[in-house]
């Protein structure tokens, strides 16, 4: 018998010593399936407290393990119900789970009833809040939570119930106010933007959910010249600030917003105190780098009345809990976001937790009236169930909008979106099959050396998606324009040109984007983005195939506060003059500007340390971007990433152009019958 068999037969009653249940630890993290985070998180609470239960390190090391999936607790009974769930399984690029030692073995005699009485009995777990705040586990019915989470859990639970519950002065003339931003279209029987703003003036809190196209953007601007009008007129304008969790998502709203500022049916004065510019969410707290604090919190508030936040889906929990712990107690703050969009990378999914209830309304015969007569429509064709203000407080100051302008009829990346969004694999196959939509394509694959995607990275779609509209170019596209459109050698590095020529290479760029779902095995990121570069190199686009060479995209993976860079931020190596009135070029990397203030800043590649090639981003990191043309590559196993939430959010990062890329058959229908499980507890008890 081997020395791994003999290990695992001493780990299938792990729960009987403490000593067992390290060893099933240890096999676990070097399984992959567990963080040596966890393992030592709890060896430390083993120390702490001698006397430890198993059974109690063993819910803290799930519970710990959950963090690092997104998941704000530890369900037990849901654990106990699937206990292989609890450790996410099988894990990404894990092919069998034969012969291992799982959750599923050590938990399957164990009862509810007795580990929720062992927890309670632990000196390492307080029962809700009415334990002692130094334990490290928290308690609260069947879910267990890290401290630290139940207390941003709590803490974000209580300041929106707390603005939910704080009226806002309504003008007398909102109904006349509504009706100016809103002139009424016969061919919608429900204006939802109007209803959304209309709501909005009533609390401190309004959410603003819906997918791409929905007008959330358009819907924001209407609202923010409805609060700012009456404040403009009494001369007592509002202080606004607008932010956004990433630099990209900012440089997007900072654009669109302003477009849409300009076109307001307003006084100039109303629009002049409408802000445009968006700052990240970090930059607007004020980071301080090396730690978890920020500069704006309870004792020193932000300076402002209202605040935006938009792509809220994005948002951790912790950082929503920062957020409002820094907004002072009677300003009013906005979220706008698509509830169906992924969570946050971090721990907690608020937005959708938020929005659970959004789909159906849940709207008081209170509200309902109200609205009717603010706003002059008629809800009662609309299909919405009817909420109770003890059930569904938030429901109140919550809308969808539910019309894309983007995406409307013959849209086939739209009518892809919905069926992905309600679980209808079958429609959605038949989506991607039907011939006489332009729009959009699914890039079949057989075998991991079929050139298809070669053929797909370097000039766009071959058939379907743009290639009967004159569909962007690939990957070729841009690093045809580094080349061709490159300003003359004379040109010194103060001349406009280089900074013109830049920003266009940068734009160009954002035309396509290979997205994957997994970062490892042959068909995630990182293979992928090997597999663009050889393609590249190959037919002579590039002079590299490795390291820094002209024309590399870069993605930063870490905040570099030094050079104002964050996370997220997509550059691309150039070469420039080495100086002024220099003719040597040397390479330098372009990035765009997302402060607010437009244009392009250039960094020498030794200052970049934490970059990463990016012809192919995760679907993570591609939120808050938008691009021409977009293809989703797909594992060609499943894996528990894959979830209609995943395809859904590729899908709409796509303009124009989508195309499906598929290494085998049925991953993508068995991913859209899979739905994202982020476990928390917010909202969902009765106020305190």
């Amino acid at each position: 018998m081997s020395e791994l068999t003999l290990e695992q037969k001493e780990t299938t009653s792990p729960l009987a010593s403490i000593d067992g249940l390290f060893r099933l630890l240890r096999l676990w993290v070097e399984r992959g399936w567990l963080r040596p985070l966890d393992e030592a998180l709890v060896r430390f609470f083993a120390e702490r407290v001698s006397t430890a239960d198993p059974l109690v390190l063993l819910a803290a090391a799930l519970t710990s393990h959950q963090l690092g999936h997104g998941h704000v607790c530890l369900d037990l009974e849901q654990t106990l119900l699937e206990p292989d769930f609890a450790l996410s399984l099988p894990p990404e690029g894990d092919a069998g789970l034969s012969g291992e030692v799982l959750p599923s073995q050590v938990l399957a005699t164990l009862e509810l009833a007795q580990w929720l009485h062992t927890l309670s009995a632990s000196p390492l777990v307080a029962t809700g809040a009415l334990g002692a705040a130094d334990c490290p586990l928290v308690l609260n019915g069947s879910r267990l939570y890290l401290r630290r989470y139940w207390n941003y859990e709590r803490a974000v639970d209580g300041a929106l119930r707390q603005r939910l519950a704080q009226p806002s002065e309504v003008p007398a003339d909102l109904g006349e106010r509504l009706d100016a931003l809103f002139p009424h279209q016969a061919s919608m029987p429900v204006d939802w933007q109007k209803l959304a703003c209309a709501l909005a003036t009533r609390s401190a809190l309004s959410i603003i959910t819906g997918g791409p196209g929905t007008g959330k953007t358009t819907t924001v601007v209407r609202l923010l010249a409805l609060l700012q009008g009456p404040r403009v007129e009494a001369n007592r304008p509002l202080r606004i600030r607008l932010a956004a969790p990433t630099g990209k998502a900012a440089a997007r709203l900072t654009e669109s917003i302003g477009l849409q500022v300009q076109g307001l049916d307003v006084a100039d004065a109303i629009k002049a105190r409408i802000p445009t510019d968006v700052t990240t969410v970090h930059r607007l707290l004020g980071s301080r780098p090396g730690t978890r604090h920020f500069r704006h919190h309870r004792g020193n508030p932000l300076p402002l009345d209202v605040l935006v936040v938009d792509e809220a889906s994005m948002i951790d929990l912790e950082m929503m809990a920062n957020l409002l712990e820094a907004l002072p107690p009677k300003a009013r703050l906005i979220l706008l976001g698509d509830k169906d969009q992924l969570a946050s990378v971090e721990a907690g999914a608020v937005l959708g937790d938020l929005c659970r209830d959004a789909e159906q309304g849940y709207y008081t015969p209170a509200t309902q009236a109200w609205l009717e007569a603010i706003a002059g429509q008629s809800l009662s064709t609309a299909g919405l169930q009817e909420g109770t203000d003890a059930e569904h407080a938030l429901a109140q100051q919550l809308v969808m909008l539910r019309y894309s302008r983007r995406f409307g009829e013959g849209s086939g990346i739209g009518e892809l979106a919905r069926c992905v969004n309600q679980q209808r694999p079958e429609d959605a196959r038949k989506v991607l099959n039907d011939r006489s939509l332009e729009d959009i394509a699914s890039c079949r694959l057989h075998g991991e050396q079929d050139q298809a995607l070669e053929r797909l990275l370097l000039n766009g779609a071959t058939k379907g998606a743009g290639a009967r509209t004159g569909g962007p170019l690939g990957y070729r596209h841009y690093l045809t324009l580094v080349q061709r459109n490159r300003p003359a050698a004379t040109a010194s590095l103060e001349d406009p040109a280089w900074l013109v020529w830049a920003g266009d290479v940068l734009r160009a760029f954002d035309t396509f984007r290979l997205l994957c779902a997994v970062r490892k095995g042959p068909w995630g990121v990182e293979a992928v983005n090997q597999r663009a570069t050889r393609a590249l190199y190959a037919a002579g686009l590039i002079e590299s195939d490795h390291h820094w060479y002209e024309g590399r995209p870069v993605l930063m993976t870490r905040n570099d506060y030094g050079l104002g860079l964050m996370n997220g931020d997509i550059g691309i190596a150039l070469r420039l003059p080495e100086a002024e009135g220099s003719s040597r070029l040397t390479l330098r990397v372009a990035f765009p500007r997302n402060d607010g203030q437009g244009g392009v800043r250039f960094v020498l590649p030794s200052r970049l340390t934490d970059v990463e090639t990016v012809y192919a981003m995760t679907v993570h990191k591609s939120q808050g971007s938008e691009f021409e043309h977009t293809a989703l590559v797909l594992p060609d196993a499943l894996n528990p990433v894959l979830t209609k939430e995943l395809i859904y959010t590729g899908i709409t990062r796509a303009r124009r152009w989508f195309s499906l890329v598929e290494p085998r058959p049925g991953v993508f229908e068995e991913a859209v019958k899979r739905k994202v499980r982020r476990l928390s507890g917010l909202m969902l008890e009765p106020a305190r």
